[in-house]
């Protein structure tokens, strides 16, 4: 009997937030064609376990594609390609994430899958987009991320394949809670709320992983405090999530939906440089207040590729 190969699905694993390997915070990236739509949701939290990853996330075209004409009909109003995009940990789905749609965003830009600077991604919340920002040769890193104004091309850019994303989301809101209410909390964290006296105390704490797994008021729990004097940062963060399959996040972008309004309300500014206490990454951000909308800007890097048969 004559075996016919399965048609292989393109992936890539992407670490966001970085311009190297092995830094930031890794996702994998799965494209699907439209026969790849069947593929249920047990079938899609398989192959996330088998990458075991923090998040993997899958693409589908919104649209039927085609880069030759921009028709309406195929794009959103401004003519920018559409992709629909689910994220799923090792163990559940997840409504939002930062990282993996930056690492998304990575994949479609450098793989020249889009000619567009803007994808718009269409998930369980909603529309987010993911804007493809050169890099003037006359700025350092920390001064073009710094200016939103500076996301933009023009013939002192570098080459185009170094290039800045940026990303846009809705923002939320962080529950505040009292940690004597909750029994597993206090031992747990050492007794602290969602915000501790200082930064270095973020650094610091030792979460009790097997306790956080029994608290169910919600994704995960996060701690943060304002960032020591003269770091050049603004506040400090750590996010667990063991209900998740993460028990710690190296770089979240979604959680900074809801620490940049926490944040900018306590220190009356919009624009943020905020470290996540892992090795692996720093996040810039910036709060529209009128629109409430958060900016998330990174650079990600493309660790590996190649194809999937199941």
């Amino acid at each position: 009997m004559k075996i016919v190969p399965k048609r292989p699905i393109k992936y890539s694993v992407v670490d966001a937030f970085t311009d190297r390997a092995f830094k930031g915070n890794p996702a994998a990236v799965c494209l699907l064609e439209a026969e790849d739509k069947r593929k249920d949701d047990e079938w899609l939290l398989g192959v996330a376990r088998e990458f075991n990853a923090p998040v993997t996330c899958y693409l589908t075209r919104a649209l039927r594609h085609n880069d030759d004409d921009c028709d309406e009909s195929e794009y959103d109003k401004d003519c920018n390609p559409v992709f629909h995009i689910r994220w799923f940990t090792t163990v559940a789905e997840v409504d939002i994430c930062g990282h993996a749609t930056m690492a998304a965003a990575q994949y479609l830009f450098a793989s020249g899958l889009v000619k567009s600077n803007l994808i718009r991604f269409i998930g369980l919340s909603g529309s987010l987009t993911a804007k493809k920002c050169l890099a003037r040769k006359s700025e350092d890193t920390s001064k073009i991320l710094s200016n939103g104004s500076r996301c933009e091309e023009d013939n002192r850019c570098r080459e185009p394949d170094d290039f800045f994303i940026e990303l846009d989301f809705p923002t939320n809101t962080l529950v505040e809670c009292d940690p004597s209410e909750i029994p597993s909390i206090p031992q747990t964290l050492n007794g602290a709320s969602i915000e501790v006296s200082s930064g270095q105390n973020v650094i610091d704490l030792k979460p009790n992983f097997e306790e956080l797994k029994g608290w169910k008021g919600g994704r995960g729990v996060v701690i943060t405090g304002k960032a020591p004097h003269g770091s050049g940062l603004d506040f400090i963060s750590r996010l667990f999530a063991p209900n998740l399959g993460v028990d710690e996040d190296a770089v979240c972008g979604s959680a900074h939906c809801a620490l940049a309004p926490y944040w900018s309300k306590k220190l009356g500014k919009f624009d943020f440089l905020a470290y996540m206490a892992s090795p692996r990454g720093v996040l810039v951000l910036h709060l529209d207040k009128e629109t409430q909308r958060l900016k998330i800007r990174g650079k990600a890097f493309i660790v590996m590729e190649g194809s999937l048969y199941a």
